[in-house]
């Protein structure tokens, strides 16, 4: 293959991509900064929220939604690796913020006032925080979240420890 095609492939592209290590590592090992959340006596990868934007306003614009993730980020103390949104004709915008501690998503339904945001995060960031920035970014106080604890169970706090 010559240059080209590699670039085409993405392989040698200065992304921060790292090739992936076959050597077994012991998940529960001292030095190992996993990133999990250690609290209440569980053990999980992160908090993963659900977040419904309700009677929402701005949905159908790409700059705001790529600032609501830009404060979400800053606000809940991650790490912005990039933003990708698509705008779509009619209307509504789907996006990601990639982050080191995971990631946003959004899509939405600017024609009915509703955004569907995924707010996934581990480690030391506060996910929930982004709840009053989307009511802020989107002028509304109807804001519906779930959380789920991803990888809750899948680690124990004795193996973890």
């Amino acid at each position: 293959m010559d240059g080209t095609n590699l670039f085409q492939l993405g392989i040698g592209l200065e992304t921060g991509a790292q090739a992936e290590d076959s050597t077994a590592r012991d998940i529960f090992a001292e030095d190992r900064d996993d990133h999990f959340i250690r609290e209440d006596g569980r053990v999980f990868a992160g908090r993963h929220l659900i977040i419904e934007v309700v009677d929402g306003h701005g949905l159908d614009d790409e700059g705001r939604i790529q600032q609501a993730f830009r404060d979400c980020v800053e606000t809940c103390g991650a790490t912005l690796l990039h933003i990708h949104t698509h705008k779509f004709s009619p209307q509504g915008v789907s996006g990601v913020a990639v982050l080191a501690e995971s990631h946003i998503s959004v899509h939405t339904w600017p024609e009915i006032g509703y955004g569907a945001f995924d707010v996934f995060m581990c480690g030391e960031a506060r996910p929930w925080l982004a709840v009053d920035v989307l009511k802020k970014a989107f002028a509304t106080a109807d804001v519906r979240v779930k959380e789920l604890l991803r990888g809750d169970g899948v680690v124990e706090e004795a193996e973890a420890a």
